[in-house]
């Protein structure tokens, strides 16, 4: 049987300036990400996201607009990796400057130079403003030795 690990991530925007939420990450996935984590054992999901953001970023949102899912398999590890990706403009708080993941900071989405995404994120990008792409599934493709992106 497969391992499932779940985890959520959230793209807050000032409506005002502009300016989403990014973490510089520095431990696993690095580059520029949104803010989210683990999903506990047991604990629903939307207020995984609200916990998350409030461990990450001293931030306490609400009014969470799901996007959709971004997933993946590892074959090697039979691991399932299912990212549930939400948006808000609503939150409270003033930003924490870093945290043990890395460096948060406000930024606006044009000042974000593709190579300085996450690995992928760049290209999934459109599940939190297209809302015809609701999952962003890749796998592993042994005969190109590369990981195989698609939308639906």
């Amino acid at each position: 049987m497969e391992k499932i690990i779940l985890t959520n991530m959230c793209l807050i925007e000032n409506e005002l300036t502009k300016e989403v939420v990014v973490i510089h990450r520095v431990k696993n996935w690095k580059g520029i990400a949104f803010p989210g984590g683990h999903i506990e054992k047991g604990e629903p999901i939307i207020p995984s996201v609200i916990r998350e953001i409030k461990e990450e970023t001293a931030l306490d949102i609400s009014n969470l607009i799901f996007c959709g899912i971004r997933d993946w398999y590892d074959e090697k590890l039979n691991e399932r990796n299912i990212v549930f990706m939400f948006k808000t403009n609503t939150f409270k708080g003033t930003l924490q400057n870093d945290n043990i993941e890395g460096k948060l900071e406000w930024r606006t989405l044009d000042s974000i130079m593709p190579s300085e995404y996450a690995s992928g994120l760049d290209k999934e990008m459109a599940i939190f403003f297209d809302n015809q792409i609701l999952e962003f599934y890749s796998n592993y493709d042994e005969k190109s030795k590369s990981w195989i992106l698609k939308k639906y």
